[in-house]
């Protein structure tokens, strides 16, 4: 895949750059906030190589690219340039989607870094298992452990830090600015302060003593409100003051406003909601496992499940515990299950292998893939999932199951719920297998309604009877071919550069070229993987994919020949080319061959059109009335408008 021609398709598709007012990505997909959404071709979007589904949910465009999202969006991000982000006029939505979209933005770019500490601190805790239990040495107290905890801790003791940058980006402030004020936060001498017996003041006023190590909500409050005090400042500083001054006073404004003001509020607003959470966990652990387990997926579709991720991210910060992700797990290994009872279950080879890899990548936590490409797209698996999902999360919360990190669910990360204690894990991994398991036999026995599969064999046969068939009902928009032409009319004569049976173009599927805005000419369906000159001619373009060819014949004829409907998407796959770009060749000289059997084996159809490109150069262009033609078989009669 060439992801810097996908990037270039996916921003046509989208309206341009000048549509684009916000662009971000996740692990599997790139998320467009865009200006217009009705500019945006969805359908072409869906198309486009490399990209799986495109779901319009949150006041967003997700364009769902599997592991290829990253390298897509580092060659969107040079197209985009500055026209990301620098026009504030975006979609209306409402408020909730609004603050959803800011707190995914915020959040998204520290995936991966915690991902990073979870996985960490899973290994430190199996060997810490490991350890004490099998050679009875508590490993916690040697340097090496102590210095990898150490890593795996740091991302969230300073998490104001983190956070203010990405909460920068996203509310357009300075960076260096808000790293600076959530390093105050966390310095060393204010934690001890906040955490001391005496009282605190600052110009001779008491503040409210809080911790802000670990905290998420404050510094996200205090960027936001820099955002606007740093405007402000800029607005009415003279320029030649502004480097200096502009962020001085930032600072010594927003130090004090954050820890009188905005500070306390973030943590009594963080606080209530880890209180709201936690009152449904006291209230009925088993149903608030069973509505995360089952939910969680869906939220995943449009987005929502950013919105409370902060919850599991704050309860580790807080207190080294969360079990909002053990929940999550159950939902994605039901996710995984569904796949594989797919895999087993459906006779279409290509949802098959998509079923599979699908399978592999929710097992270490990446579920889209098995979401929109297996999933959701047959719907039934789907309510499998969440029903299985919801009883493994059920039990997870009878058994009191949590990680002591927040990790990606997956089965990399399973030791991170070891912590919680023999009763707790044992309920995590069982919660698993049910979610698993569940998923994968309801899906299996109780079946869905399968995608046709076509038969490759058949696959040159069935597209010659397509095209049979629409000869009494296809309607040709331009004038593909002059029938009236014959051969003792001509003034030039080109032979068949492929051995096959002749198909008229305006039958040919692919309306581009079954409509005659590429010029006249007609389709050949071949017998024998190979192209050769149809005359002594130039090559003067050879795709890289080898699917397509341009010709400059030496008697003036400019000659395209397109190998099969979509075989851009081999990407050079079964081709091999025996000529070059600029090379001279003579008439039947091998230029292409291609392996027929396997591109039909993988459900392509191989109609062959064959274009004059500079068709109005001549007067009329009539073509063979046999049905079978061989390599030198007189093809195309051309007359001239002399």
């Amino acid at each position: 895949m060439n992801e810097h021609q996908v990037a270039e398709q996916i921003l046509s598709e989208v309206g341009g750059k000048n549509n684009v007012s916000g662009l971000t990505h996740c692990f599997t997909r790139l998320r467009f906030v865009l200006k217009d959404q009705k500019k945006a071709n969805k359908d072409a979007l869906s198309q486009i190589e490399g990209v799986i589904q495109v779901v319009e949910a949150g006041g967003q465009l997700q364009v769902v690219l599997g592991n290829k999202v990253e390298q897509v969006y580092d060659q969107l991000m040079p197209l985009l340039a500055e026209h990301v982000n620098d026009d504030q006029s975006s979609p209306k939505v409402g408020w909730g989607t609004k603050i959803l979209n800011v707190v995914t933005a915020i959040f998204t770019p520290t995936v991966p870094a915690i991902a990073a500490s979870g996985m960490l601190k899973g290994i430190l805790a199996v060997a810490a298992l490991i350890g004490l239990n099998v050679y009875h040495t508590d490993i916690k107290n040697f340097n090496t452990y102590i210095i990898l905890n150490a890593a795996s801790d740091a991302l969230f003791y300073f998490m104001p830090i983190i956070l203010a940058r990405s909460a920068a980006k996203v509310f357009k402030t300075n960076d260096y600015i808000a790293m600076t004020l959530g390093a105050t936060l966390c310095y060393p001498t204010i934690v001890a302060l906040m955490t001391g017996k005496t009282n605190v003041t600052l110009f001779g006023i008491g503040i409210t003593k809080a911790n802000y190590v670990s905290s998420v909500v404050p510094i996200i409050i205090a960027v936001f409100v820099l955002s606007y005090v740093e405007k402000f400042i800029k607005k009415i500083m003279p320029d030649v003051l502004k480097v200096i001054m502009v962020p001085t006073l930032s600072l010594v404004i927003m130090v004090p406003a954050t820890l009188m003001l905005f500070g306390p509020i973030g943590i009594y607003f963080g606080d209530f909601i880890n209180w709201a959470y936690h009152c449904i966990m006291n209230l009925s652990p088993i149903l608030l496992g069973a509505f995360i387990g089952g939910i969680w997926c869906i939220l995943v579709i449009f987005g929502a499940h950013r919105a409370i991720i902060p919850i599991g991210i704050n309860d580790v910060a807080k207190t080294g515990r969360q079990n909002l992700l053990a929940f999550a797990g159950a939902a994605n290994f039901s996710q995984a299950g569904a796949a594989l009872g797919v895999f087993l279950k459906t006779k279409n080879k290509n949802l098959k292998t998509v079923a599979a890899s699908a399978t592999v990548t929710a097992l270490f936590g990446i579920t889209e893939p098995a979401i929109y490409g297996a999933n959701l797209r047959l719907k039934k698996p789907m309510v499998y999932a969440v029903i299985s999902g919801a009883l493994g999360g059920a039990l997870m919360g009878w058994g009191g199951s949590y990680g002591n990190a927040f990790a990606n669910q997956g089965i990399l990360t399973i030791p991170v719920y070891a912590a919680a204690g023999t009763k707790a894990f044992i309920c995590y991994v069982l919660g698993c297998l049910i979610a698993f398991g569940g998923a994968c036999l309801m899906t299996v026995i109780f079946g869905f309604n399968d995608l046709p599969e076509k038969d490759p064999g058949n696959t040159g046969k069935q597209a010659i009877n397509n095209h049979e068939e629409a000869t009494a009902t296809k309607q040709e928009k331009l004038t593909t071919i002059d029938q009236q032409l014959v051969l003792q009319d001509c003034d030039l004569k080109i032979t068949s550069p492929v051995q096959g049976k002749a198909i008229p173009l305006a039958q040919v599927a692919d309306e581009v070229f079954a409509s005659g805005v590429m010029g006249k000419g007609i389709a050949v369906y071949p017998d024998k993987g190979e192209i050769v000159a149809p005359a002594a001619a130039t090559i003067s373009v050879l795709y890289p994919t080898m699917h397509a060819l341009g010709l400059m014949l030496d008697n003036g004829v400019e000659m395209l020949i397109h190998i099969g409907i979509d075989t851009v998407k081999l990407q050079g796959k079964y081709f091999n080319k025996h000529a070059e770009v600029g090379d001279h060749v003579e008439k039947g000289q091998v230029i292409i061959t291609f392996d027929q059997k396997a591109m039909e084996r993988e459900g392509y159809d191989l109609t062959t059109s064959i274009i004059i490109t500079n068709s109005k150069k001549y007067a009329a262009i009539g073509a063979t009335k046999k049905d079978y033609l061989k390599e030198d078989s007189p093809l195309l009669y051309l007359l001239t408008n002399d």
